[in-house]
Formats: C-alpha cells, structure tokens, sequence
C-alpha cells in the first residue's frame, strides 16, 4: 500500500453522503481506495463520530495478542509452534455466548458446529478463528485471559492449571483490570494509532467482565480503515503478524451483512462486523436483532480485492451506523453495492483505456526501409 494521508476527497464523500440520502446523518463512513497506487482516493462521512462498534473490537484482541506475542517470542518460528502446538481448554471465560463454531477432528474428520462450553479443546489458532471469523464471544474473552497470562508468565507460557489459578489468587480484581487495561491499549498506541477513537475496554462475556476491572468501549470509522490501512503495509506488530490477521478475517463460511453482496461474490473479501440493538415497547413496530428501535448500532469493515480479469479493484471501508426501525444488516449490504459502483466508476476511464490499447492493432512504421549491408544480413540457410 502507498504513503497516504487521510485527506478526504470532497467529490468522492459528496457521493457517499448522496447514496445514504436522508439517512446521511445516522452513518459514519470511511472508504480508501488503492485500487491505482499512484493515486489513491480516500473518502469520508462523519467520520468523527465514535460508537460502541461491538465485536469489531476483537480486532483489538487480535491485534495485543500478536504485539504481545512478539514481545514475548521475537522469533516468528517460535509464535507459529506457540499457536500451532498450544491446546487450551476451555474455563469459566467462555460463559456466556450463542455464536456457533467449528469443531474438527483431522484423524476421524469429524465435524460438529455448536457453541463452546467450558471443557472444550482447541489450539491457539483454532480459539483465533472462533474469535474473528466465527465472531464467539467466548472465544474473544478467552483470548482476552490468555494475552493477561501470556503477559504475566512471558517466557514460561502457557502456564499449568496450578500456575493459573494462583494468577488469579495473588491478583487483585484492580490489579487484573490494570494489566488488562495495559495490554489493550498499548498494543493500540504502539501500533499509531489513538485509543481515544478505538478501544476494547471490556471483555467478551460477563464472566470475563467479573474477573478484571473494565471501562467502555468504542471505535471511529476513520481509526478502523487506518487500522486495515496498517495491515495492508505489514505494519500492524511486523509483516508475519499483519499477514497472519488478515488470513484470519477471510471468511471461510458464508457472509453476511456488508461482506453478503452478490456484487462483491468474485473478489476476496476479509471483513468483520459487530452490533448491537435495544428494543423498547412501540405500537405497532416488531423490534428484533438489527432493527432496534431504541438503538440500532451495526459496525462493519472489509477489505476488497481482486484480482478478477480486467476488474482489479483493492479499497479498504469502515461504516458504522444507527438507523432505527431498519433492518441493518440489509442496510449495510445494499451500502456495499454503491460504495463498490463507485469504485468501478472512479477506474472506468483507465480501464476502459488500457482495455482499448490492448485491443488495437500494431502499427507499421511508414519510415524507408533501407537494407543493411550484405555483411550485417542474417544467415538465410535451412539447416537440416
């Protein structure tokens, strides 16, 4: 990804705020475009607006797992044996969530999907994909413990169950908040970015929130596509851990919400999405999950990209938003579609054009041929 400010382009956010029309005020918008990187475009919409961006947060988790992993573990061999060969078994962290995940056996080829209970077993990186791709709440304040206790014991992680329990005993409840606290935000701050416009201040589940001191939680459209920004550089922690971020928000299953759009079927898209919605009573009006009418919070961020021939497109979006009465996730996937013609019609011109030299005959030098000298001719002679 090229150098870029976050300069918005006045005609590029004028068409996002169009496309939203009367509903302009309740959206927060930031798309960046480094589909052509010797001219990236970056558009905006109240994007100073901070909400509660519910399980986009897990993005922090993520990200203070690996910075704090590879302040523990400099080696990259060593993080990949950690995350490959660590199984944790899960305790009291993962009470409560209805987010179903992916239970696989390699030997038997087992399958199951269902929610985590406390008991179950899985690597390092089978609890990151239940975070970030399968969205589990359990799974994300599991992770949320294991960067406190990976922090705690540093080299000597993982700790025994012994080793565990007496954290817990010879820890405070502030003394716990404190480092988890630290942990969250540092990993924010060390990696450019400002915890006053993105911050995970709570775990996951109310058991998690029951064993360490917490505080709120918010994100800032803006903050979010610097985020996915840093990624694409390889700069979020180093180039392994940005990569290995990225493979973990593919989604493997199906998508939903923004990431759902038929239009966005050909090209790889890495997306994560959170909400959050409270119902109050109202004649009249059936509220349910994404059509709250006393609030109606859906976050979303995807990164898109190509290659499918001839439409090579790579632009980075955020949106938050809080439109009552509206089934949000509908919302947000009809989004997709407008943000993504825009991008079609910001390239139009020179993909048009390149497509047209491609296509055009080549042209004969109407200049004189003079002969060479006999010396300089080639040899005419078939060999047999």
């Amino acid at each position: 990804a090229p150098d870029i400010t976050f300069d918005p382009d006045p005609e590029f956010s004028r068409q996002i705020r169009d496309a939203l029309g009367e509903e302009a005020p309740d959206y927060a918008v930031s798309v960046l475009d480094l589909s052509d990187p010797s001219s990236p475009g970056y558009a905006e919409l109240n994007a100073d607006i901070v909400r509660n961006v519910g399980s986009v947060g897990k993005l922090i988790v993520g990200l203070a797992w690996f910075q704090t992993m590879a302040d523990v573990f400099p080696d990259v061999a060593d993080r990949e044996a950690l995350l490959r060969n660590t199984e944790l078994i899960a305790d009291e962290f993962v009470i409560r969530d209805h987010h179903k995940v992916l239970f696989f056996d390699p030997e038997t080829n087992a399958k199951a999907y269902r929610t985590i209970e406390v008991g179950d077993k899985g690597s390092l990186w089978e609890w990151m994909d239940w975070m970030l791709s399968a969205s589990n709440n359990g799974a994300a304040a599991t992770m949320q413990e294991q960067v406190m206790l990976l922090k705690y014991f540093g080299k000597e992680y993982p700790p025994t169950a012994e080793q565990k329990a007496r954290f817990f005993d010879e820890t405070t409840y502030a003394e716990r908040g404190q480092l988890f606290q630290d942990l969250m935000n540092s990993a924010v701050e060390r990696n450019g970015m400002d915890t006053a416009l993105f911050r995970q201040g709570s775990f996951f589940t109310k058991t998690g929130n029951s064993k360490a001191a917490v505080t709120s939680s918010h994100g800032n459209v803006r903050e979010l596509v610097r985020f996915l920004y840093l990624m694409e550089r390889g700069e979020l922690v180093d180039d392994w851990s940005s990569r290995e971020m990225k493979r973990l928000l593919y989604m493997t299953q199906r998508r939903i919400r923004y990431a759902s759009h038929p239009v966005l079927a050909p090209f790889a898209v890495y997306f994560k999405s959170g909400s959050l919605y409270k119902c109050m009573p109202e004649e009249g009006f059936t509220c349910g999950q994404y059509m709250g009418n006393k609030l109606n919070l859906l976050a979303s961020i995807a990164v898109v990209e190509g290659p499918t021939p001839g439409r090579d497109y790579h632009y980075l979006v955020a949106v938050s938003s809080n439109v009552l009465r509206k089934n949000s996730a509908v919302a947000h996937q009809t989004l997709a579609l407008r943000i993504h013609r825009m991008i079609e019609a910001r390239h139009k011109a020179s993909r048009e054009a390149a497509a047209a030299a491609a296509a055009a005959p080549a042209v004969i030098s109407e200049e004189k041929n003079e002969s060479p000298p006999e010396s300089e001719k080639p040899d005419q002679r078939m060999e047999n």
